[in-house]
């Protein structure tokens, strides 16, 4: 089949002039999508044709399918269906909790106290918005954005943007297993080092990746278990500060940000580029794959639709609450905090990390290891080690579904047809070298740089998912009815727009502070060599002028009226 077939009730369109003008060559390929009229029934969708021995057709990761209830689909709302679609959401919002993110939470509470919330939630919808486009694409298709992307693109345009993905991933995973081993670290009391702690971390990671052996339900069980743990240990931190309620919600819902300055600007761009993250895209349209949806039935694509639209809210609601927990407790105990203040109060309690703050009355600058380490000296040692756990948990589930990731964007891109163990060693493998480095060669409380260079790493690949996942479901010939519609098309260009253009700005001003922290070295370092230089000048000089005059190669010497006119001396043999 080389052509796309839309019968109408009216006329038959097949053979219509310009027809094959109109439908791009990679959809006739292998799509078929047409309306049958049937007198008692809907207009039924139906799937695309089996593809021919030189398209077959990509299987999912995910072996199972998840039924779905068969209730009455005359009824507005079931929780049947509503308990049967849920999972994907809350495997998708665990990438808005990552070690990442949670840096970034707490960062901005202890730069800007609760002045930023409004940006995280502003970010939080419109993740939820690009999520729905992932959503959609899945569900209508049957294929995720990796395979829609093999079958449109040409060879080496998708070779690029596999590449660019794989960045991504690679940059995301670097930051969720370093999250573990930090944590780790802060619950062996120093004990397990960096490098161990990436090593555990990718060991135990092979183990959870098969739990899907078990069902995929089990698994999606786990991942809401780890996200339980994260609610509960955030939520303790919460209740432990207390922070001011009304200026929580002041902050959520008064965008403006009085007194800020470059630093709070900063922040604020920073919590939209750790958000909303290029990889997740791709998940998340993999991740609808695993329910049995009858895709010849427009009804039940659009319930499922809707039912993915919930479910994909009330995970975001959540993983978006998680996230506040964390702004507010580092608002409300320590805006405004001076390094003095810090390392005084960790002698008071005899914290063993007190040489972390320096004895200054600078800003306080935190990262997840020193965010554990002073909520231990402010409000005790259960606190530090609670947010431990909440911070292996983000980890733990984040770097399961990064693993995720990477299966479907080598399953759809490359269409491989290896086995599972052998996808999941390839995709962890490549992860793991540049983490391991990373944890060998630098301290654990000097990380804090490498973060920021991984966010910008990832806001760099973010145009490489939106644009796609925007175009593909604007096609008609490819989604349909389903297709976006104008103001989904115009809101989403600017919507994209804005982001990828936020996005860039936090990668200029990174780059922009990374050459001048280069200048102000080179400033400090060049006068040394200067000095240096001058005094081997001077020591070279001072040898010719007391008759080492071998060393004066080109003559270039001038010596002072006096040694000229006095009797060289001899030197002892």
């Amino acid at each position: 089949m080389n052509s796309l077939a839309l019968l109408d009730p009216h006329e038959q369109i097949l053979g219509a002039p310009g027809f094959d003008d109109n439908v791009s060559h990679g959809c006739k390929c292998w799509l078929l999508l047409y309306y049958r009229k049937s007198s008692s029934q809907e207009p039924e969708l139906y799937s695309p044709a089996s593809p021919g021995p030189q398209q077959e057709p990509i299987s999912t990761y995910f072996e199972e399918k998840v039924p779905i209830p068969e209730d009455d689909m005359t009824k507005l709302f079931s929780f049947r269906k509503l308990w049967a679609f849920t999972g994907p959401g809350f495997l998708m919002s665990i990438a808005y909790l990552d070690p990442g993110n949670i840096e970034s939470d707490l960062q901005s509470g202890a730069r800007a106290g609760f002045k930023l919330l409004w940006v995280l939630l502003g970010a939080t919808i419109i993740g939820l918005l690009l999520q729905r486009l992932a959503a959609r694409l899945g569900v209508v298709t049957g294929m995720h954005l990796a395979e829609v992307c093999n079958r449109h693109y040409p060879t080496v345009p998708r070779i690029i943007l596999w590449l660019m993905v794989e960045l991504a991933i690679i940059g995301s995973d670097m930051q969720e297993v370093i999250g573990c081993a930090i944590a780790l670290n802060l619950l062996s009391v120093g004990r397990i080092p960096l490098w161990a702690g990436v090593l555990i971390t990718i060991i135990d990671t092979f183990v959870f990746l098969f739990l899907d052996k078990y069902g995929l339900r089990k698994l999606e069980a786990f991942f809401g278990f780890l996200i339980t743990i994260m609610a509960l240990s955030f939520g303790y931190e919460y209740v432990r500060v207390a922070p001011d309620q009304a200026e929580v919600l002041k902050g959520m819902f008064v965008p403006y940000c009085s007194g800020c300055g470059p630093t709070q600007l900063e922040q604020a761009v920073g919590i939209v580029g750790a958000v909303i993250m290029p990889h997740n895209i791709y998940l998340h349209s993999a991740l609808v794959k695993s329910r049995d949806i009858n895709r010849a039935n427009k009804k039940e694509v659009k319930e499922a639709n809707k039912y993915y639209f919930i479910e994909s809210s009330i995970a975001l609601f959540i993983s978006f609450l998680i996230n506040v927990f964390v702004v507010a407790v580092f608002a409300e105990a320590f805006y405004g905090k001076t390094n003095m203040e810090v390392s005084l109060q960790c002698n008071e309690t005899g914290s063993a990390h007190s040489e972390l703050f320096p004895a200054n009355n600078e800003t306080l600058e935190v990262d997840i290891y020193k965010g554990g380490v002073v909520l231990g000296c402010f409000f005790g040692p259960a606190a530090l080690y609670i947010w431990a756990i909440g911070i292996l948990a983000a980890g733990q589930s984040s770097t399961m579904t990064g693993t995720y990731s990477g299966q479907f964007v080598m399953e759809g891109f490359l269409n491989l047809r290896w086995s599972r163990f052998a996808r999941v060693l390839l995709t962890r493998s490549i992860a793991i070298f540049p983490t391991l480095l990373v944890a060998v060669f630098q301290d654990v409380q000097h990380l804090t740089g490498m973060n920021d260079f991984l966010n910008v790493l990832q806001s760099m690949q973010l145009p490489f998912a939106l644009i796609p996942i925007l175009t593909f479901t604007s096609l008609t010939s490819l989604m349909n009815d389903f297709a976006n519609g104008l103001v989904w098309k115009i809101g989403g260009g600017l919507l994209i727009l804005v982001v990828c253009a936020i996005n860039m700005y936090f990668v200029v001003v990174y780059v922009t502070a990374l050459n001048s922290t280069v200048l102000r070295e080179r400033e400090r370092v060049f006068p040394t060599g200067k000095k240096i230089l001058k005094i081997v000048n001077d020591v070279w000089r001072c040898l010719i002028a007391l008759g080492v005059s071998r060393l004066d190669f080109r003559g270039s010497v001038q010596y002072p009226p006096s040694v000229l006119m006095d009797e060289q001396p001899e030197f002892d043999s």
